[in-house]
């Protein structure tokens, strides 16, 4: 008897990442594939005829970000922490019928469908376990680690992208409130790849006690409470 705990017990520990890895993978799909949905229906045909407003995998998939960096940070964090996401949907603001306010709409909507995603799983973890702490929740067996994760990793990906850090989607809608010169030099650190170099340094790098992963996991933390945990 003991021998079947502890080899399931081992399954377990070896699925439980897998499990985890592909919610994040997926809800960043989801993300970019409602930006090229919104995208389309503003104006902008690029990521239709592109083929990525698609549930297959395959055309979403980064080396970078979806496999390098998910092992990177859930290795270099002894599994307490996973980051990574899907490859960016091209969006082209001169086919936007209005310009830049039409690309801030294309970027709210990524992280919009993961704030949605989030509350749904909330709300079938009410119903499936009332009265359970959110912790209580997650080690309770499979189907709570899985609710408890779509949650985490959707609110992590809305909060994360709405950083107005370039290129995240944040950088988009703060650059509405920038002269038109400066917001294109502003966005023009995303195209570069810099902003991206800065957003992983602030993740492994701590700046004078700054810690981007600890902001971060205070903030879902918060952000759970709106959702009743």
């Amino acid at each position: 008897m003991f021998s079947e705990y502890s080899e399931f017990s081992e399954v377990m520990e070896l699925l439980l990442p897998i499990i985890s890895i592909t919610i994040l993978l997926y809800s960043s799909i989801l993300h970019e594939i409602m930006h090229g949905y919104v995208a389309y229906r503003l104006g902008d045909p690029t990521a239709k005829i592109l083929g990525r407003i698609t549930f297959n995998p395959v055309p979403h998939i980064d080396p970078f970000m979806s496999i390098l960096i998910p092992l990177i940070t859930y290795i270099g964090s002894a599994g307490s922490f996973i980051f990574g996401g899907a490859k960016p949907v091209p969006v082209d603001p001169f086919n936007l019928r209005d310009g830049m306010k039409d690309l801030a709409l294309v970027s709210l909507a990524g992280p919009m469908t993961n704030i949605v995603l989030a509350i749904v799983a909330a709300v079938a973890t009410h119903a499936l376990f009332p009265d359970m702490s959110f912790n209580a929740i997650a080690s309770s067996g499979l189907l709570g680690f899985i609710l408890t994760t779509i949650i985490n990793w959707n609110l992590l990906l809305a909060i994360l992208n709405l950083l107005p850090i370039p290129p995240l989607d944040g950088s988009k809608l703060f650059a509405l409130l920038l002269p038109e010169r400066v917001a294109a030099s502003y966005l023009a650190i995303g195209n570069s790849g810099l902003g991206m170099f800065i957003l992983i340094a602030l993740f492994f790098f701590p700046i004078g006690g700054f810690s981007l992963s600890g902001i971060l996991g205070t903030l879902i933390v918060f952000s759970r409470s709106f959702l009743g945990f």
